[in-house]
């Protein structure tokens, strides 16, 4: 497991993992974590908050009221009983995972703040790639439902033949594709930490040994199946593309920089909560 660490600002920090094992990475969150909880407590002190990007490697993780009946097929992949929210989700390659030790008192960030600045910086994120890609259909976005923790897929049966899709917010007249993003937080004295999954160019066919979330029959999508995203020969390669090419093409670093830039704006109280939609 290889890690960097970044300052961003003052106040937040970016810290790298790459083919990072699940256990470890989550001892040392929680290490960390209640570290900052005792120094805050013992010495007043504010430690940056911090953003941890995680490259797993291959694990199931099952949440804290996760239920074993959502695994469907035992694989030779690893389950592991963790300590966030939710039922049972997959890590892996390819996945860009994100996790937030942020100090929510200090932010004055209630637990509902922390989840819709998840859910609507993925959002931001994933609609800003889908409307800057040429391979994508115009009448198909992201969206957080309340019912359900994450970030969804959306066709929008109102758009017209040229194109144009509704600006709007509601789900009405839209038809849910599938589920892009999962979510999963922990809060211990004020202090969150665990956060988010994104599945950007991953190999879905690990989902389809349980139920994602605990939603029997959850179709799981990913980012590269709807914008043109590099393969990894591409991003080694570069010769093989023309420049035009190239710059119509999202890869896993530029939607990651584009989420950390966004979550970092809202760390700093640049972005502001949008109202949230109806169910």
């Amino acid at each position: 497991m290889q890690n960097d660490t970044q300052p961003l600002n003052d106040t937040l920090v970016r810290k790298s993992l790459s083919a990072a094992d699940y256990v470890p990475t989550l001892d040392a969150m929680l290490a960390r974590t209640l570290e900052r909880i005792d120094l805050k407590k013992q010495q007043g002190l504010r430690t940056p908050d911090e953003l941890w990007i995680v490259d797993h490697n291959d694990v199931y993780t099952l949440g804290q009221a996760g239920k074993e009946e959502h695994i469907l097929q035992r694989t030779d992949t690893p389950i592991i009983k963790t300590d966030r929210g939710g039922q049972v989700t997959w890590h892996g390659h390819g996945q860009l995972v994100i996790y937030w030790l942020f100090d929510l008192d200090s932010l004055k960030w209630s637990v509902r703040n922390l989840v819709s600045h998840a859910e609507q910086a993925i959002e931001d994120v994933i609609n800003d790639c889908l409307r800057s890609s040429p391979s994508n259909s115009d009448n198909i976005s992201a969206h957080a439902r309340r019912d359900a923790p994450g970030v969804y897929l959306y066709a929008d049966t109102a758009a017209t033949d040229d194109r144009t899709a509704t600006d709007d917010n509601s789900l009405d007249n839209k038809i849910m594709l599938g589920k892009m993003a999962s979510l999963g937080f922990k809060i211990k004295h004020g202090f969150s930490y665990h956060g988010i999954a994104i599945n950007l160019n991953c190999d879905l066919s690990s989902f389809n040994a349980i139920n994602p979330c605990g939603y029997a029959g959850m179709q799981m999508l990913r980012l590269s199946d709807f914008v043109a995203m590099q393969t990894d020969s591409e991003q080694t390669e570069p010769e093989a593309q023309t420049e035009q090419q190239m710059s119509n093409l999202f890869s896993y670093e530029t939607v990651t920089q584009k989420l950390i830039d966004n979550i970092a704006k809202r760390h700093a109280g640049l972005i502001e909560l949008r109202a949230i939609a109806p169910k």
